[in-house]
């Protein structure tokens, strides 16, 4: 009597396959990264101007609103620089809480002129032979205040909870508008304290001495009042 014995089949091992959609997205990720590491490595540098950024300035033409004759002369120019601490705090809550505290570098340069324009024909006389002339001139005069934005930087500035959630609602949350202000008015009171005015008045003394000489007048006179 023989007995038969039957083999049970090898259990055979079932893989998986990859989606299609799920290769795409690893070939994407992958093409991605090696793009990437060639920016950072610069070793694929065509790729720079590829993912480059561009500016275009599509600004309108500038329009000629008005034309004014000057009858000033410009005869001297500061340079001013100052550090204005701007800080302004809640009355009854914590400056963490509410409160902004600005640090910013100004740089400005006011103008010393003399205004030609006010010399009257009274004001000039000239004696018979045209050898000597004397001026009477008025005092020179500051300009504006007028704030260079290339040299002048916030260095820090700190704020207040309530203060940095409102910057996120407000249309610019970067304004330095009140210390720009406040910069340009002491700017201005350092000008007026300045020798700038006596500056403007002896360069234009010069200016008018050199010019009648090469005229023929061999004396020149200028002084400053009304």
């Amino acid at each position: 009597m023989t007995t038969s014995t039957k083999q049970r089949p090898e259990p055979t091992s079932v893989r998986r396959r990859t989606p299609g959609w799920a290769k795409a997205v690893i070939a994407l990720v992958a093409v991605l990264a090696v793009l990437f590491a060639g920016l950072r490595l610069s070793v694929l540098p065509g790729l720079r101007d590829l993912f480059g950024t561009d500016t275009h300035d599509r600004s309108g033409p500038a329009l000629l609103e008005s034309i004014q004759d000057m009858s000033r002369y410009e005869a001297a120019s500061g340079n001013f620089q100052v550090v204005v601490d701007l800080e302004k705090d809640a009355k009854y809550l914590p400056s963490a809480i509410r409160g902004t505290r600005t640090l910013y570098v100004g740089a400005g340069t006011v103008d010393a002129y003399v205004d030609l324009g006010k010399v009257g024909k009274q004001d000039v006389t000239v004696n018979g032979d045209r050898t000597s002339a004397t001026l009477r001139l008025p005092h020179a005069a500051l300009g504006k205040p007028t704030l260079d934005p290339d040299r002048s930087y916030a260095v820090s500035k700190q704020r207040g909870l309530l203060d940095r959630i409102g910057d996120l609602f407000s249309d610019n949350p970067n304004s330095e508008r009140s210390v720009q202000k406040l910069a340009v008015q002491h700017i201005g009171e350092a000008a007026k304290e300045s020798e700038l005015t006596a500056r403007a008045e002896s360069n234009t003394t010069s200016m008018l001495e050199g010019l009648l000489k090469s005229l023929g007048f061999k004396e020149v006179k200028v002084s400053y009042g009304t």
